[in-house]
Protein backbone atom coordinates (compact mmCIF):
# COMPACT_ATOMS: atom_id res chain seq x y z
CA UNK A 1 0.00 0.00 0.00
CA UNK A 2 1.56 3.23 -1.14
CA UNK A 3 1.70 6.10 1.34
CA UNK A 4 -0.85 8.84 0.87
CA UNK A 5 0.86 11.85 -0.68
CA UNK A 6 0.77 14.86 1.57
CA UNK A 7 -0.51 18.13 0.17
CA UNK A 8 2.15 20.82 0.04
CA UNK A 9 2.03 23.33 2.86
CA UNK A 10 1.02 26.81 1.75
CA UNK A 11 3.88 29.22 1.68
CA UNK A 12 3.89 31.70 4.52
CA UNK A 13 3.38 35.29 3.42
CA UNK A 14 6.64 37.16 3.27
CA UNK A 15 6.91 40.39 5.18
CA UNK A 16 7.70 43.52 3.29
CA UNK A 17 11.20 44.90 3.83
CA UNK A 18 9.76 47.93 5.64
CA UNK A 19 7.78 45.67 7.99
CA UNK A 20 10.93 43.73 8.89
CA UNK A 21 12.87 46.92 9.49
CA UNK A 22 10.28 48.81 11.56
CA UNK A 23 7.60 47.69 13.97
CA UNK A 24 3.89 48.42 13.53
CA UNK A 25 3.88 51.38 15.88
CA UNK A 26 6.89 52.95 14.16
CA UNK A 27 5.26 52.54 10.75
CA UNK A 28 2.07 54.06 12.15
CA UNK A 29 3.90 57.14 13.42
CA UNK A 30 5.74 57.50 10.13
CA UNK A 31 2.44 57.35 8.23
CA UNK A 32 0.92 60.01 10.48
CA UNK A 33 4.00 62.19 10.06
CA UNK A 34 3.77 61.86 6.28
CA UNK A 35 0.05 62.72 6.23
CA UNK A 36 0.66 65.70 8.52
CA UNK A 37 3.48 66.91 6.27
CA UNK A 38 1.17 66.69 3.26
CA UNK A 39 -1.50 68.73 5.08
CA UNK A 40 1.05 71.37 6.06
CA UNK A 41 2.36 71.52 2.50
CA UNK A 42 -1.20 71.97 1.22
CA UNK A 43 -1.95 74.88 3.55
CA UNK A 44 1.40 76.49 2.80
CA UNK A 45 0.26 76.88 -0.78
CA UNK A 46 -2.16 79.53 0.52
CA UNK A 47 -1.10 83.10 1.10
CA UNK A 48 -1.11 82.73 4.89
CA UNK A 49 -0.17 85.57 7.18
CA UNK A 50 1.35 83.86 10.22
CA UNK A 51 1.73 87.09 12.16
CA UNK A 52 -2.04 87.38 12.63
CA UNK A 53 -2.19 83.75 13.78
CA UNK A 54 0.52 84.42 16.33
CA UNK A 55 -1.30 87.55 17.49
CA UNK A 56 -4.74 85.95 17.91
CA UNK A 57 -3.71 82.46 19.04
CA UNK A 58 -3.66 83.28 22.81
CA UNK A 59 -7.25 84.51 22.55
CA UNK A 60 -8.37 81.47 20.55
CA UNK A 61 -6.76 79.14 23.08
CA UNK A 62 -8.38 81.01 25.96
CA UNK A 63 -5.10 81.93 27.63
CA UNK A 64 -6.59 85.35 28.34
CA UNK A 65 -9.99 86.14 29.82
CA UNK A 66 -12.78 87.70 27.80
CA UNK A 67 -13.67 91.38 28.32
CA UNK A 68 -16.48 90.29 30.67
CA UNK A 69 -13.94 88.52 32.90
CA UNK A 70 -15.05 84.99 31.96
CA UNK A 71 -13.43 82.30 29.83
CA UNK A 72 -13.14 82.52 26.07
CA UNK A 73 -11.83 80.48 23.16
CA UNK A 74 -10.85 76.85 23.68
CA UNK A 75 -11.08 77.21 27.46
CA UNK A 76 -14.74 78.19 27.17
CA UNK A 77 -15.36 75.40 24.66
CA UNK A 78 -13.96 72.86 27.12
CA UNK A 79 -16.01 74.35 29.96
CA UNK A 80 -19.23 74.09 27.95
CA UNK A 81 -18.41 70.54 26.84
CA UNK A 82 -17.52 69.28 30.32
CA UNK A 83 -20.75 70.68 31.79
CA UNK A 84 -22.77 69.24 28.91
CA UNK A 85 -21.08 65.83 29.16
CA UNK A 86 -21.97 65.35 32.82
CA UNK A 87 -25.51 66.64 32.33
CA UNK A 88 -26.11 64.51 29.23
CA UNK A 89 -24.75 61.41 30.97
CA UNK A 90 -27.18 61.84 33.86
CA UNK A 91 -30.06 62.62 31.51
CA UNK A 92 -29.25 59.78 29.12
CA UNK A 93 -28.93 57.25 31.95
CA UNK A 94 -32.25 58.31 33.51
CA UNK A 95 -33.96 58.18 30.12
CA UNK A 96 -32.57 54.72 29.42
CA UNK A 97 -33.88 53.43 32.75
CA UNK A 98 -37.29 54.95 31.98
CA UNK A 99 -37.34 53.24 28.59
CA UNK A 100 -36.49 49.93 30.24
CA UNK A 101 -39.12 50.29 32.97
CA UNK A 102 -42.54 48.66 32.94
CA UNK A 103 -44.27 52.00 33.49
CA UNK A 104 -46.13 53.13 30.38
CA UNK A 105 -46.00 56.77 31.51
CA UNK A 106 -42.23 56.73 32.11
CA UNK A 107 -41.64 54.91 28.82
CA UNK A 108 -43.88 57.33 26.94
CA UNK A 109 -42.19 60.45 28.32
CA UNK A 110 -38.70 59.04 27.71
CA UNK A 111 -39.43 57.81 24.19
CA UNK A 112 -41.10 61.13 23.23
CA UNK A 113 -38.12 63.10 24.54
CA UNK A 114 -35.60 60.89 22.73
CA UNK A 115 -37.59 61.01 19.49
CA UNK A 116 -37.94 64.80 19.50
CA UNK A 117 -34.34 65.68 20.30
CA UNK A 118 -32.91 63.07 17.94
CA UNK A 119 -35.26 64.09 15.16
CA UNK A 120 -34.74 67.86 15.14
CA UNK A 121 -31.58 69.84 14.26
CA UNK A 122 -29.39 70.93 17.15
CA UNK A 123 -29.24 74.50 15.84
CA UNK A 124 -33.03 74.81 16.03
CA UNK A 125 -32.98 73.40 19.57
CA UNK A 126 -30.38 75.98 20.61
CA UNK A 127 -32.44 78.85 19.24
CA UNK A 128 -35.71 77.54 20.70
CA UNK A 129 -34.16 77.30 24.16
CA UNK A 130 -32.40 80.65 23.93
CA UNK A 131 -35.39 82.53 22.50
CA UNK A 132 -38.25 80.40 23.85
CA UNK A 133 -37.47 80.16 27.56
CA UNK A 134 -37.76 83.95 28.05
CA UNK A 135 -41.39 83.59 26.90
CA UNK A 136 -41.93 81.44 30.00
CA UNK A 137 -40.25 83.94 32.30
CA UNK A 138 -36.91 82.12 32.36
CA UNK A 139 -34.05 84.13 30.89
CA UNK A 140 -30.93 81.95 30.54
CA UNK A 141 -27.59 83.34 29.52
CA UNK A 142 -26.13 82.33 26.19
CA UNK A 143 -23.69 79.88 27.79
CA UNK A 144 -26.42 78.34 29.96
CA UNK A 145 -28.72 77.97 26.96
CA UNK A 146 -25.92 76.29 25.02
CA UNK A 147 -25.23 73.82 27.82
CA UNK A 148 -28.95 73.01 28.15
CA UNK A 149 -29.33 72.44 24.41
CA UNK A 150 -26.23 70.26 24.11
CA UNK A 151 -27.22 68.26 27.19
CA UNK A 152 -30.77 67.62 25.98
CA UNK A 153 -29.65 66.73 22.47
CA UNK A 154 -26.86 64.34 23.40
CA UNK A 155 -28.77 62.96 26.37
CA UNK A 156 -31.29 61.61 23.85
CA UNK A 157 -28.55 59.85 21.87
CA UNK A 158 -26.82 58.55 24.99
CA UNK A 159 -30.09 57.09 26.27
CA UNK A 160 -30.16 54.71 23.32
CA UNK A 161 -26.51 53.79 23.89
CA UNK A 162 -27.15 53.06 27.57
CA UNK A 163 -30.30 51.08 26.78
CA UNK A 164 -28.57 48.96 24.14
CA UNK A 165 -25.61 48.30 26.44
CA UNK A 166 -27.81 47.23 29.35
CA UNK A 167 -30.04 44.88 27.36
CA UNK A 168 -26.93 43.47 25.67
CA UNK A 169 -25.78 41.81 28.91
CA UNK A 170 -26.78 38.10 28.79
CA UNK A 171 -29.90 37.31 30.82
CA UNK A 172 -28.09 34.39 32.37
CA UNK A 173 -26.05 36.85 34.44
CA UNK A 174 -29.22 38.23 36.00
CA UNK A 175 -30.71 34.80 36.59
CA UNK A 176 -27.52 33.49 38.19
CA UNK A 177 -27.38 36.52 40.49
CA UNK A 178 -30.99 35.97 41.54
CA UNK A 179 -30.15 32.35 42.31
CA UNK A 180 -27.41 33.60 44.64
CA UNK A 181 -29.96 35.67 46.53
CA UNK A 182 -28.89 39.11 45.34
CA UNK A 183 -31.43 41.91 45.22
CA UNK A 184 -32.38 43.42 41.83
CA UNK A 185 -30.80 46.78 42.66
CA UNK A 186 -27.53 45.10 43.66
CA UNK A 187 -27.61 42.98 40.51
CA UNK A 188 -28.00 46.05 38.32
CA UNK A 189 -25.24 48.13 39.93
CA UNK A 190 -22.74 45.34 40.64
CA UNK A 191 -23.33 42.86 37.81
CA UNK A 192 -25.24 44.28 34.84
CA UNK A 193 -23.93 47.84 34.58
CA UNK A 194 -20.18 47.03 34.90
CA UNK A 195 -20.48 44.53 32.04
CA UNK A 196 -22.54 46.96 29.96
CA UNK A 197 -19.84 49.61 30.26
CA UNK A 198 -17.63 47.70 27.81
CA UNK A 199 -20.14 48.35 25.04
CA UNK A 200 -21.31 51.75 26.31
CA UNK A 201 -17.95 53.56 26.43
CA UNK A 202 -16.89 53.47 22.72
CA UNK A 203 -20.08 54.97 21.23
CA UNK A 204 -20.45 57.37 24.16
CA UNK A 205 -16.95 58.73 23.64
CA UNK A 206 -17.74 59.19 19.95
CA UNK A 207 -20.78 61.24 20.95
CA UNK A 208 -18.61 63.44 23.18
CA UNK A 209 -16.23 64.10 20.28
CA UNK A 210 -19.23 65.09 18.17
CA UNK A 211 -20.42 67.32 21.01
CA UNK A 212 -17.06 69.06 21.07
CA UNK A 213 -17.45 69.99 17.42
CA UNK A 214 -21.15 70.81 17.69
CA UNK A 215 -20.38 73.25 20.49
CA UNK A 216 -19.33 75.61 17.71
CA UNK A 217 -23.05 76.10 16.99
CA UNK A 218 -23.52 78.11 20.17
CA UNK A 219 -21.50 80.84 18.47
CA UNK A 220 -24.81 81.97 16.92
CA UNK A 221 -25.75 83.31 20.37
CA UNK A 222 -22.56 85.34 20.65
CA UNK A 223 -20.73 82.96 22.98
CA UNK A 224 -17.01 83.73 22.83
CA UNK A 225 -15.87 80.21 22.03
CA UNK A 226 -13.39 79.14 19.35
CA UNK A 227 -15.65 79.44 16.32
CA UNK A 228 -17.09 82.81 17.34
CA UNK A 229 -13.64 84.30 17.87
CA UNK A 230 -12.32 82.84 14.61
CA UNK A 231 -15.18 84.40 12.67
CA UNK A 232 -14.85 87.73 14.47
CA UNK A 233 -11.10 87.97 13.93
CA UNK A 234 -11.53 86.87 10.32
CA UNK A 235 -14.03 89.64 9.64
CA UNK A 236 -11.99 92.34 11.33
CA UNK A 237 -8.71 91.40 9.62
CA UNK A 238 -10.06 90.00 6.34
CA UNK A 239 -7.92 86.90 7.00
CA UNK A 240 -10.60 84.19 7.18
CA UNK A 241 -8.39 81.31 6.04
CA UNK A 242 -5.84 81.88 8.80
CA UNK A 243 -8.47 82.08 11.54
CA UNK A 244 -10.60 79.18 10.34
CA UNK A 245 -7.54 76.98 9.83
CA UNK A 246 -6.34 77.77 13.35
CA UNK A 247 -9.79 76.98 14.74
CA UNK A 248 -9.82 73.66 12.87
CA UNK A 249 -6.44 72.69 14.34
CA UNK A 250 -7.64 73.57 17.85
CA UNK A 251 -10.77 71.42 17.49
CA UNK A 252 -8.66 68.60 16.07
CA UNK A 253 -6.21 68.66 18.98
CA UNK A 254 -9.07 68.68 21.49
CA UNK A 255 -10.64 65.71 19.69
CA UNK A 256 -7.35 63.81 19.82
CA UNK A 257 -7.28 64.37 23.58
CA UNK A 258 -10.76 62.84 23.88
CA UNK A 259 -9.71 59.92 21.68
CA UNK A 260 -6.76 59.18 23.96
CA UNK A 261 -9.06 59.30 26.99
CA UNK A 262 -11.48 56.96 25.23
CA UNK A 263 -8.70 54.46 24.49
CA UNK A 264 -7.59 54.53 28.11
CA UNK A 265 -11.11 53.86 29.39
CA UNK A 266 -11.59 51.04 26.90
CA UNK A 267 -8.37 49.38 28.04
CA UNK A 268 -9.39 49.77 31.68
CA UNK A 269 -12.82 48.16 31.34
CA UNK A 270 -11.57 45.58 28.86
CA UNK A 271 -8.82 44.53 31.28
CA UNK A 272 -11.32 44.31 34.12
CA UNK A 273 -13.56 42.07 31.99
CA UNK A 274 -10.69 39.76 31.07
CA UNK A 275 -9.62 39.50 34.70
CA UNK A 276 -13.18 38.68 35.71
CA UNK A 277 -13.23 35.83 33.19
Amino acid sequence: MSPTPQSPRPAEPREAPLARLFGFRTRLYLTWALMLALCVAFFLTFDLKFSIIQEKLPFLLGLQLAPNGFLQGAALTLFVCVCSIFASLALGFATALARLSSSAVAFGIASFYASFFRGTPLLIQIMLIYLGLPQLGVVPGAITAGVIALSLNYGAYLSEIFRAGIIGVPKGQHEASLALGLKPAVIFWRVTLPQAMRTIIPPSANQFISMLKDSSLISVMGVWEVMFLAQSYGRSSYRYIEMLTTAAVIYWLLSIGLELLQARLERHYGKAYLNAR
